[in-house]
């Protein structure tokens, strides 16, 4: 069942969406050569409980970090630890804040000094195909519009969409209905409604399209070991199309 919003709802998740911008803002500041991912969680946890949130990875289904931290091809699902970024490495960064009851969720890929050109591409290729997706958010449009552009941006610049993991309603759980894969054909599944909120995370390869996870059971990587990105928002739909709540 997808649970639309009432105002007093968003109210609270535009707050919780605040943080999470606050906190990768934040976390900006200390992504440079040498730090560790470890490091940067524990940046991550303190900043958002400062800001009287607690991190909804933390402990989410036995998940030891407050973000997930997933570099080069790692996809997602990454834990942090004793890894080093190194200078020309790229990571993908997940956070998530739980304010009042209700979740933020946003993902972002970041440059680890200087990158090579391919990466580069890569990155502006994920984050502009998930605006593209977020052009088709609007009242009244079928939900896999999003997904239809999405992959249709991505793959028309030589890029592969992952499949096996999707975006997802956001609320009081950090996963909702509905789930949104970030590909398929377009006029599919449920009209969107004012009062839905929605993370759309889409998440591209440089090369094939497949994933495996780790023994760790956790870190997902690309099965070719070409380098991968990600990119998300949480959205509420409006009377006239969308709001991103996951902004400062």
């Amino acid at each position: 069942m997808i649970i639309c919003k009432t105002p007093r709802e968003l109210d609270i998740m535009r707050e919780a969406g605040r943080i999470v911008a606050l906190t990768h803002q934040e976390l900006k500041k200390h992504i440079v050569p040498g730090i560790t991912t470890r490091e940067l969680d524990d940046i991550a946890d303190q900043f958002i409980r400062k800001h009287d949130a607690i991190p909804s990875f933390k402990g989410y289904n036995g998940f030891r970090g407050s973000i997930c931290a997933s570099v080069n091809d790692e996809l997602v699902h990454g834990i942090p630890g004793d890894r080093v970024l190194n200078n020309g490495d790229i990571i993908s960064i997940d956070i998530g804040a739980k304010y009042n009851g209700y979740h933020g969720d946003s993902a972002w890929t970041y440059a680890i000094g200087q990158i090579n050109e391919e990466s580069q591409r890569l990155m502006d290729v994920t984050e502009e195909s998930l605006y593209k997706g977020l052009e088709e958010a609007k009242p009244g449009e079928r939900l896999s519009n999003i997904s239809h552009a999405i992959q249709t941006y991505a793959e028309s610049n030589g890029f592969s969409i992952v499949r096996e993991y999707v975006g997802h309603g956001v609320g009081q759980d950090l996963h909702e209905d509905p789930q949104i894969p970030h590909y398929g054909p377009p006029n599919r599944g449920p009209r969107l409604k004012p009062g839905m909120v929605l993370a759309i995370e889409p998440m591209v390869n440089a090369g094939s399209r497949y994933v495996k996870t780790l023994t760790d059971n956790w870190t997902v990587v690309t099965v070719d070991g070409k380098r991968c990105a990600h990119f998300e928002h949480t959205i509420a739909i409006t009377e006239s199309g969308y709001e991103i709540l996951t902004k400062a």
